[in-house]
């Protein structure tokens, strides 16, 4: 048997007045997700627990079938895994963005999605001037970073996302508690070293919003996991372009896959996924395919450029992988959002979210298509808790 999960970040939302009241799932055209949908099984599954963030780092763990409530330590942790950063005990990994500040307002979460290589130059220079036995910057990619902190770190101290605190003063969202003092620090100190930086003052002779501050967040210790081959008793692939989804695929013994063209925004190369996904199941049980470009419009309020990206997710991505997945006597295909993030709010929100199951040959609801509003009113499975979700697939 051979089983695929298919992830569009943020893929689910909510009416959106320019495209007319439908939500982008409903507006795309996607006939392999719905072709899945009518022939397959679906519904709706809470991938957040109550009281707990809306993130990708909490959905993801509860869709790969972790409780959160049992298992998740933070964000930062996950990201450091993947970069090879191994933590000790006591250690704190934070994510550490650059961001635009403008005025004293938060008003770029990404700095114009700053490249890679500008922003590698960037994380380099602040750990030469502010680095120590205690304090490490590593980069990442465009604006995701890590931030490690020996001495100082603490679970208890209040990070906001800096997707989730767009177009607010910067004053009013900065770390807070317990152990904010050196972050605060951190974060002043950053501002004139970013601002007179020739990387930043080209950025802005170009028109392109500079990468001004850093905003550390999601922080916390190495967390402890049973691997999928323990869990489940199968071999797996992860493909993502995001370090947080490729450092959960390590903590739970899957294999990365580098694909060159993966961006994480909507240039990403669709086509190279799904080739090293029906590449990865020659001989492996198991492939997470995973998509950033969909969350990557809900945080811009790009409603189009949604509907774009899930009908390119739908053409370019899932109709090569079930081609290729044709030649199996026996396989399954999950599909579903880890959260939804509507363009409305630009933010990550924690309601339920749509997913399908499909099996040639297996059961169905005919579902009309795959949507939110179809997996609500047709589909037979109501999930409350998103770490039961997997059961579906390897059951």
């Amino acid at each position: 048997m051979k089983y695929v999960f298919l992830v569009p970040d943020g893929a689910a939302d909510r009416p959106v007045d320019e495209l007319g009241g439908l939500t982008p799932l409903e507006a795309a055209d996607t006939p392999n997700l719905d072709r899945l949908a009518r022939e397959g099984r679906g519904g709706t599954v809470q991938t957040i627990p109550e009281g707990m963030s809306a993130g990708s780092d909490i959905a993801t763990l509860s869709l790969m079938g972790y409780d959160p409530r049992k298992y998740y330590t933070g964000r930062g942790p996950l990201e450091a895994a993947y970069r090879g950063i191994r933590l000790k005990p006591g250690e704190f990994a934070y994510r550490c963005n650059l961001i635009t500040e403008r005025e004293g307002i938060v008003k770029d979460y990404s700095a114009g999605h700053i490249t890679s290589e500008e922003a590698t130059v960037l994380i380099e220079t602040l750990d030469q001037e502010l680095g120590d036995e205690s304090v490490r910057f590593f980069p990442g990619v465009s604006y995701r970073h890590l931030l490690i902190l020996k001495d100082g770190g603490s679970k208890e101290t209040v990070c906001r996302p800096p997707h989730d605190v767009m177009d607010r003063p910067v004053n009013e969202v900065l770390p807070s508690g317990p152990g904010s003092e050196l972050l605060l620090d951190l974060i002043a100190k950053s501002r004139p070293i970013l601002a007179e930086h020739p990387i930043n003052k080209g950025r802005r002779e170009r028109g392109k919003n500079p990468a001004n501050l850093i905003w550390p967040w999601g922080q916390g210790g190495a967390p402890a996991l049973q691997t999928f081959m323990d869990r489940f008793g199968v071999s797996g692939a992860v493909i993502s372009a995001v370090d947080v989804i490729k450092g959960l695929g390590y903590y739970l013994g899957l294999e990365i896959l580098e694909v060159p063209g993966a961006t994480g925004y909507f240039d990403t190369d669709y086509e190279g996924k799904a080739s090293f996904a029906v590449k990865a199941l020659e001989d492996k049980d198991f492939v997470f395919v995973h998509l950033e470009a969909t969350d990557e419009a809900g945080h811009e309020g790009l409603a189009e450029e949604k509907v774009v990206a899930l009908e390119n997710f739908d053409r370019l991505l899932v109709a090569p992988i079930l081609a290729g997945l044709e030649k199996y006597d026996d396989y399954r295909v999950l599909v579903s959002p880890d959260h939804e993030t509507p363009v409305a709010t630009r933010t990550h929100t924690s309601g339920p979210v749509p997913f399908l199951i499909y099996e040639a040959g297996g059961p169905t609801d005919r579902l009309s298509a795959f949507n939110e509003s179809s997996a609500r009113t047709e589909g037979s499975l109501k999930l409350a808790n998103g770490y039961e979700l997997i059961n579906l697939l390897f059951e």
